[in-house]
């Protein structure tokens, strides 16, 4: 009996210490600091205006963003209590137990392609806020930053030999355990989008997907991932933003671990559904 308290004593205080550095990390990994990283959209509702005449965004379509009102979204007990309970517990949790696995994948990265395990990407958090998401580096060092795999010109090409095993597993998104625990993002939620997806951004804004923080994984990954369109992923978050709650939660995490086991949804450059049509 003195060992099982002795040992819930000693968790205890890691976790107190690991949340401390966590909240001191956080500022660090939302921009915060300079203005002109700030996303000016934030805490806005906006529609995509289409023009031909502007650059290609990160969606593959041409045009912009247009704010067209403010949001007034509250979170309810469940999000801000409840659920982000859930997520320090389950991140603080995977942090220990899965760190065989991150100490694995990163030998194996450096010696496939040598350069930095981990890579960041400026994304789009709650309320359209910018932070750091975190992954292990699944593309080689020449690849083309802050662009769609979809959107590369032969993305296999850049893809790493372990890499391709750890996207197909989605081990590549694990480092985002870190993004959960310091508050960043949750265990479930819209997947976060690039800052320079305007498309996905504001279709997701006409169902509130993007009142809430992004997920691990969401109820689109869990009903086709790379198969479905911008429009069909939008929709399918604000489903869940609908209907959020406990049961919503341990539903998506559920079918979340046999889609992360065999995803057989996820094709490099072009989604299976297109790939079928065409055969």
């Amino acid at each position: 009996m003195t060992m099982i308290k002795e040992l819930v004593a000693a968790i205890g205080i890691v976790a107190v210490g690991m949340g401390i550095i966590g909240f001191k990390k956080k500022p660090d990994s939302i921009f915060k600091h300079n203005q002109d990283e700030w996303n000016k959209m934030e805490g806005k509702r906006v529609k995509f205006v289409r023009n031909d005449n502007e650059e290609e965004n990160a969606d593959g379509a041409r045009g912009h963003l247009e704010i067209i009102g403010g949001c007034e979204y509250k979170e309810g007990i469940y999000e801000k209590y409840i659920k982000r309970m859930f997520d320090i517990f389950i991140s603080f949790l995977g942090l220990g137990l899965l760190s065989p696995i991150f100490i694995v994948v990163s030998i194996a990265i450096y010696i496939d392609d040598p350069g930095p395990v981990f890579f960041t990407q400026k994304r789009i958090g709650q309320n359209k806020k910018y932070f750091k998401l975190h992954k292990f580096r699944s593309m080689k060092m020449s690849t083309p930053s802050d662009k769609p795999t979809h959107m590369l010109e032969k993305p296999e090409q850049y893809i790493t030999r372990i890499g391709k095993f750890i996207r197909a597993h989605s081990l590549d998104e694990l480092p985002q355990i870190w993004d959960i625990f310091i508050g960043n993002m949750s265990v479930i939620g819209p997947r976060p989008g690039l800052w320079n997806q305007d498309l996905l951004t504001a279709e997701r804004d006409k169902y509130g997907a993007n009142d809430v923080k992004p997920g691990l994984t969401g109820w689109a990954q869990v009903n086709g991932r790379d198969e479905l369109d911008i429009v069909e992923k939008a929709m399918l978050d604000g489903e869940y933003c609908r209907k959020m709650g406990f049961v919503m939660d341990v539903k998506c995490f559920l079918r979340s671990i046999f889609v992360f086991a065999k995803d057989d949804s996820v094709v490099e450059g072009v989604a299976r559904k297109k790939e079928e049509k065409t055969k």
